[in-house]
């Protein structure tokens, strides 16, 4: 293998590493997109669980009241 063959060669694979490192960079970019939206999901139900403890212990019971046809 002639030296312009092996320079060819390292190219192709230089291109190859650049592809996946682009790809690799945009999963990367759609999970952290992801795990934001799960974490403020996680808040919301935390600030709402929060809440319904608090409304709980006042007193206020609004998830166990019977639906009025009952």
């Amino acid at each position: 293998m002639d030296q312009k063959e092996r320079i060819i060669e390292i190219e192709i694979k230089l291109t190859e590493a650049l592809r996946l490192s682009e790809e690799l960079s945009d999963i990367v970019a759609q999970q952290a997109n992801r795990l934001d939206v799960a974490e403020r999901r996680i808040q919301l139900l935390m600030e709402r669980a929060a809440q319904d403890e608090a409304n709980s212990a006042s007193g206020i019971s609004i998830n166990d009241t019977p639906p009025p046809h009952w």
